[in-house]
């Protein structure tokens, strides 16, 4: 790193130490054109490298990457011992896939070979296939929901809980009706499976198929967690203005991991850092320092006592934002550079738009569109804390800035009138007008200026994603206690959700509060909802009610987790018997008695409606 970046992010070890800010390493959320595999084959494939224009070395290596593409599935086929997957690989050596086995198969290997975990829309690359084997009488129904099953086996081993995504659903799709028909047995397969992966995605809009709302609604009442539902009428125009494209290419996006959005097969919108907008507001409130390590992470922060206004505050925390986002902006443009002289991930390049017509790689100017995403963590909590903050120091005067800070300090121990002055501040997630507008200017200011960093750093997007892999619960451990109320070490809030236990107008009031955070400046959000199983008996009209309208008046996405409180309890203590409980964490779905204790503690602490 330059010294100015190292300076601002000396670690990476964001689960075990204290800090604003941390790198992380990786890339993420690649979502190929399997399509054009599949309507190419092989050979097809071969034949595109090799009319590249200017003899290259990329132009030879793409040519060799089919060839071993197409040697891994004669070693499969000489090992293979069932017939009918013989037949199978034999066929697609040359030839595009016929059927929906043989474009599966194909699909799954250059997958495995690739090393990505994403799928892109399923039931528009494979949904024709289905449609023309149940026509010529190659496959019934229930045996093309076996085949089903078996891929999202064959996915569920090839684990990666963050992501694994398949999508389903939406505007922009060519071939509806047969992408519908598999869409429907796609839902049939994740019910009857039950587990956490594939994580499979719905995007619905006004006038799809109305059968497709009402199977997932069945499945999520069943405990599936699947499938997670998202909303084309917002996101599209949301994303469109996000990432400054036009909506045709908006219109196939694929969030990956915890629901970062990317535009399958035409970028690349990896998140390469971590941000703690609580522990920066500690810092502010301690003159740069960091109070668990002692040492000033940013200089030239005033001290408590000098501030005479809530502004005041505010700048020494935008100051200490700004450092951390502009670092890790930067951080982001070098991760790709230094990838790209380490790879040219030729298996991605050949199914990455404009990579193979430029005739360049992936990272060195092969993508269409280089963007990166900053996760943000604690977000309604420093919402939260800055209202109260404001309310109690400089609004009502009923505490010092000093006598707060003490008793943040002090984990409230000896300060408990403080922290029921704390807790007692309205909080976000009851439709309440001061506490919802803190929470809007906090999600304004953190992404409008983390998106102007885009172009300063070299790349065509850089945008926030507000969301939680329990992270949330990690990062927590290393804040001190918070002007909300919030003790030392809990966890902080799950995505852009409302603190556990603080919304208790009811899910109308959370669900407006929800609504009110501008989708068209970042890049997803994790909307996490807890309901009881009731909704989904006699109450199933009113839930069908209550998330059509949350949609309608804006909502981008719904992840619900459907459950008692008494069943968590009772799999925490006979984790034995309670297997088969899946709940949503984040962006990603886990069974319940995998999860740490204190994940466990926030999941259960969360608002059940």
């Amino acid at each position: 790193m330059p010294d100015e970046v190292a300076r601002v992010l000396p670690s990476d070890h964001w689960v075990t130490e204290s800090g604003v800010g941390f790198p992380l390493y990786r890339l993420a959320g690649t979502t190929l054109d399997y399509a054009t595999l599949l309507r190419l084959g092989l050979d097809g494939l071969e034949q595109k490298a090799a009319s590249m224009q200017a003899e290259s070395s990329f132009r030879q290596a793409c040519i060799e990457v089919v060839i071993l593409v197409r040697d891994s599935l004669r070693w499969y086929e000489s090992v293979a011992v069932d017939a009918e997957m013989r037949r199978t690989l034999q066929a697609i050596l040359h030839h595009p896939p016929r059927t929906l086995r043989q474009a599966m198969q194909l699909m799954w290997i250059y997958a495995l070979l690739s090393g990505t975990w994403n799928y892109g829309r399923l039931d528009e690359i494979l949904g024709p296939f289905l449609e023309a084997d149940l026509k010529a009488g190659r496959l019934k129904e229930p045996e093309a929901l076996d085949l089903m099953c078996d891929f999202w086996l064959r996915m569920n081993e090839y684990s990666n809980q963050y992501n694994n995504r398949v999508w389903i659903g939406g505007k922009g799709r060519s071939h509806e009706a047969a992408a519908d028909r598999f869409a429907l047995l796609a839902i049939e397969a994740t019910r009857r499976l039950k587990k956490n992966q594939p994580q499979l995605s719905l995007r619905v809009h006004s006038t799809q198929c109305p059968e497709l709302w009402e199977r997932a609604l069945d499945a999520i009442g069943e405990g599936c967690t699947f499938p997670m539902l998202y909303n084309d009428e917002v996101n599209i125009p949301a994303l469109a203005n996000a990432f400054e494209i036009s909506e045709g290419m908006a219109a196939t996006y694929t969030p990956f991991g915890c629901g970062e959005a990317t535009f399958s097969h035409h970028a690349m919108t990896t998140p390469n850092g971590v941000l703690n907008l609580l522990k920066a507001l500690e810092v502010a409130l301690h003159a740069g320092v960091d109070p668990l390590t002692g040492k000033c992470v940013v200089e030239g922060i005033p001290s408590p006592q000098d501030f005479t206004s809530f502004e005041e505050v505010w700048q020494a925390y935008d100051k200490v934002v700004q450092v951390y986002v502009k670092a890790l902006a930067r951080f982001q443009k070098l991760h790709y550079d230094i990838a790209a002289k380490e790879s040219p991930f030729l298996l991605m390049s050949m199914l990455t738009d404009s990579c193979v017509e430029r005739g360049v790689p992936l990272l060195q100017g092969g993508v269409q569109h280089l963007g990166g995403t900053l996760e943000t963590y604690g977000n309604t909590n420093t919402a939260d804390s800055l209202h109260a903050l404001q309310e109690l120091v400089f609004s009502q005067g009923i505490l010092s800035l000093e006598e707060l800070i003490q008793a943040l300090d002090a984990n409230f121990k000896g300060h408990e009138t403080i922290q029921k002055h704390c807790l007692a501040v309205s909080k976000y997630g009851n439709d309440e007008g001061t506490a919802d507008s803190m929470t809007q200017r906090v999600h304004d200011h953190i992404c409008t200026l983390t998106r102007n960093q885009a172009s300063p750093a070299g790349l065509d997007s850089y945008l926030v994603v507000i969301i939680n892999n329990w992270a949330n619960t990690v990062l927590g451990h290393h804040t001190s206690a918070s002007a909300e109320g919030r003790y030392a070490g809990e966890p902080m809030a799950n995505g852009n959700n409302p603190t556990p236990g603080s919304d208790h107008k009811g899910v109308t009031a959370f669900l407006n509060s929800l609504v009110q955070l501008d989708p068209s400046i970042h890049a997803g959000s994790v909307q996490n909802m807890k309901f009881s199983r009731e909704w989904f008996g006699k109450n199933r009209p009113k839930f069908d009610a209550l998330l059509r309208t949350y949609f309608s008046n804006g909502g981008t996405q719904a992840m619900i987790t459907v459950v008692s409180r008494e069943d968590l309890e009772a799999a925490i203590r006979e984790p034995e018997n309670w297997g088969h409980l899946l709940v949503r964490v984040g962006g990603f779905s886990i069974r319940f008695v995998d999860l740490p204790p204190d994940a466990q503690q926030e999941v259960l602490a969360r608002t059940l409606h």
